[in-house]
């Protein structure tokens, strides 16, 4: 809770900053077409249901983890068959065409396994680096060479944007450890903002990124070219207004 009451203005300045720009340069509208009554299966209140479970059972995860001592991945799993159990419930009066195209087994086909991947591959390199001592020893080289601790975490959102914000943060954990740095200390306060945030100054330092290059077939030079100027006034922004607060405190 610390860190979300204390980020929560620097975050909202990370995403006024950019639009604000944007909202000077784009003109226009969205038309959107309606999809017709026969081509929707479910209604609005299921689709609603279905994405606050979902979202409810990712939320939960570090709270079952908390509870049950046992690893975050087994939280997922268990929300996973939740959210299959709900669905099949839900739409077993639908027609066999609908309930097989709305089932949990048909989304699971339509992942993205390639992305899946690179998020495996990144993590298993970074298990290797921990191992074999190498960020141990990176953080000490960073102590020795910068010393600024916020200097430090803002490289770190930098290096977000290159290696993905979810492993560089595992990496951050193995690197610095509780007994110097308690829970809601600046390093990790700080570093929950720069990773965050850091990792959309390219395309493929997010899992959203990664996600829409997929499907929107994003360029890695268009995003750099259009998006991540914009990516870095916000970032730069919300870690100044984090600074000031910090300093104010």
């Amino acid at each position: 809770m610390g860190i979300l009451r204390r980020l929560f203005l620097p975050s909202f300045v990370d995403l006024v900053l950019p639009l604000a720009v944007l909202s000077f340069f784009v003109r226009g509208g969205v038309a959107r077409q309606k999809a017709p009554e026969e081509a929707r299966p479910v209604s609005d209140g299921e689709r609603a249901f279905i994405l606050l479970l979902g979202l409810g059972c990712l939320i939960a995860v570090p709270l079952f983890k908390v509870l049950t001592g046992l690893p975050p991945y087994l939280g997922i799993l268990l929300g996973l068959g939740i959210v299959w159990v709900t669905t099949e419930l839900l739409h077993r009066d639908k027609g066999e065409p609908s309930r097989r195209s709305l089932s949990l087994a048909h989304a699971l086909v339509e992942i993205d396994l390639s992305s899946v991947l690179f998020f495996v591959g990144i993590l298993l390199a970074v298990a290797a680096l921990e191992v074999g001592g190498a960020l141990s020893a990176l953080a000490t080289w960073l102590n020795a060479a910068i010393g600024n601790q916020a200097m430090i975490v803002g490289l770190l959102g930098f290096l977000s944007s290159v290696i993905d914000n979810v492993p560089l943060v595992s990496a951050a954990m193995n690197m610095y450890s509780l007994a110097h740095f308690p829970m809601d200390s600046f390093l990790w306060e700080f570093l929950a903002y720069c990773a965050g945030t850091g990792g959309s100054l390219l395309v493929i330092g997010s899992a959203a990124g990664v996600t829409a290059m997929g499907m929107e077939r994003l360029t890695f030079g268009w995003y750099a070219r259009r998006i991540a100027p914009l990516a870095l006034l916000g970032y730069l922004g919300g870690a100044a207004v984090y600074l000031l607060e910090t300093a104010a405190r």
